[in-house]
């Protein structure tokens, strides 16, 4: 479904490394805003504020830029949400996958995406059998909705994801160049709200359209 014409590419120094992520143009809503974000330098210094090893990296809030070490983070983001876009089965949460964030379906049953906090996905392989009982809590959080096709199943059992979260989550990028720098951060010693003990920080992030 993608239109290979016109990409949109964000380019994310960290001091942990580069990371090079693609824009999908079938989510323009969270393509463009991501993308004002980035040119008006609103992800510049932040933090990546909570980190799951196999799960994801999230990062987005303000709040993060200065919050000295054990403050408690991920409250704060843009002040405004976004439509859901869920392009699913195209856009599904493989490993590398760029997300919105969002807050809970008990207080935001339209799923509406966070403003501004993102996550990166790297997951874990998942046998089989652990695939079908996903898919039972995808079914019953999707009214059905949502069914895991077996070439999506096959990525999931090989190279992995977080395919709990399909259909339910915004997937609007996904990384291209830098993986090996989400594996490094998604790893790092963290506090019991997930923070990393040593800060993870966007340096600079930068726009490039092709």
């Amino acid at each position: 479904m993608e239109n290979q014409a016109t990409e949109t590419r964000v380019l994310m120094h960290t001091n942990k490394g580069d990371i090079k992520l693609k824009l999908y143009n079938d989510t323009p809503l969270h393509r463009d805003n991501f993308i004002k974000l980035v040119q008006e330098g609103q992800y510049n210094g932040l933090l990546f504020h909570r980190v799951i090893t196999d799960f994801m990296i999230q990062a987005g809030d303000p709040a993060s830029r200065r919050a000295p070490a054990g403050t408690m983070l991920g409250e704060s983001d843009a002040g405004y949400l976004i439509p859901a876009e869920i392009v699913y089965p195209a856009l599904a949460h493989t490993r590398g996958a760029l997300a919105a964030a969002r807050t809970s379906d008990e207080v935001n049953p339209e799923r509406k995406s966070s403003g501004s906090q993102f996550y990166i996905v790297w997951g874990k392989p998942f046998d089989g059998a652990t695939l079908d009982r996903i898919q039972q809590s995808v079914t019953a959080a999707t009214n059905g909705e949502i069914v895991i096709p077996d070439s999506l199943r096959t990525i999931y059992e090989t190279t992995g994801g977080t395919p709990f979260l399909d259909g339910q989550y915004t997937v609007f990028g996904r990384v291209t160049e830098g993986l090996e720098i989400v594996e490094a951060i998604q790893g790092v010693a963290t506090d019991s709200a997930g923070r990393p003990l040593e800060d993870v920080r966007i340096i600079r992030a930068e726009a490039v359209r092709k």
